[in-house]
């Protein structure tokens, strides 16, 4: 096997600080945290999983086919927004959030965290979230934008860390462990809508470039693709990655909310009778 697979095409400290921050942080919380509040070990599997895409896709020589390949690129979005960031919120990792927070607030005071929670609490509102998740994608591919930000090292990590960052934010919002019964989370039936919502714009986008008989994206064209395939196929494979998996993944929320509650269906309260009033 060839091992230098694995090493960075464009080595970014900050990225690498990044994701070491992170999983060396979850190992901390874990191993700090009581037995009975840990996380199961399937649950700790998928969070490193779901992480080590993320990782695979941005620190290794995937990274050098995605700037050469449209459908490559288009792979590499799907897993920064969408498979990756799906993994790490079905592993709930509230338990270990919860752990950092008790450690820190006491240091960062309320002042530094105030900022933190409004622009949380903003960008988790439902339609904002919906339209920054749906935005972005569309965003990033308006063919001029995605012309510089290929060929432009800085933009370039700009866009791939913006599309992490929002699908984190966005998935954590539909796969939220805390029941919307006694909790502030979202309502089961409007995160179905949300799915909806976000799912129809990208099949609409992903349509339209494998149906579009032009050359969208032509600054593959300019630097040269890693592999002797024809434009038009190159083109066709990226659309169908852009409008095919992101709608299953949305069907496959559905599916997991409707799941949830089911589970969670708790009775009403019965309302008092004119003799049970009475008596």
């Amino acid at each position: 096997m060839n091992w230098s697979i694995l090493l960075p095409y464009d080595v970014s400290p900050l990225t690498i600080l990044a994701y070491l921050l992170v999983a060396g942080g979850y190992l901390w919380a874990f191993c700090a945290l009581p037995r009975q509040e840990r996380p199961g070990l399937f649950r700790v599997a998928v969070f490193f999983l779901g992480l080590l895409l993320c990782y695979a896709v941005m620190q290794t020589r995937f990274d050098y086919y995605a700037q050469y390949m449209f459908f490559i690129h288009r792979g590499q979005h799907l897993v920064l927004h969408h498979l990756g960031p799906v993994l790490i919120a079905l592993s709930n990792p509230l338990p270990i959030l919860r752990f950092w927070h008790q450690r820190l607030a006491p240091y960062l005071g309320t002042w530094a965290l105030l900022p933190i929670r409004l622009a949380y609490n903003t960008l988790q509102q439902p339609l904002i979230a919906a339209f920054l998740f749906a935005g972005l994608v569309y965003f990033w591919l308006w063919p001029a934008i995605h012309f510089d930000a290929m060929l432009s090292r800085n933009l370039y990590w700009v866009m791939n860390w913006s599309m992490l960052l929002d699908g984190l934010l966005f998935w954590w919002l539909i796969f939220d462990p805390r029941s919307p019964h006694d909790t502030p989370s979202l309502g089961y039936g409007k995160r179905i809508l949300l799915l909806v919502l976000v799912g129809l714009p990208q099949m609409v986008l992903g349509a339209w470039i494998v149906f579009n008989r032009g050359m969208v994206y032509d600054v593959y064209e300019v630097c040269g693709r890693a592999w002797p395939m024809s434009p038009e196929d190159d083109q066709l494979i990226g659309g169908v990655l852009t409008w095919i998996p992101p709608a299953m993944m949305s069907i496959i929320g559905i599916l997991i909310i409707l799941s949830r509650a089911m589970k969670d269906d708790r009775p009403r309260p019965r309302p008092a009778t004119l003799e049970g009033a009475t008596q």
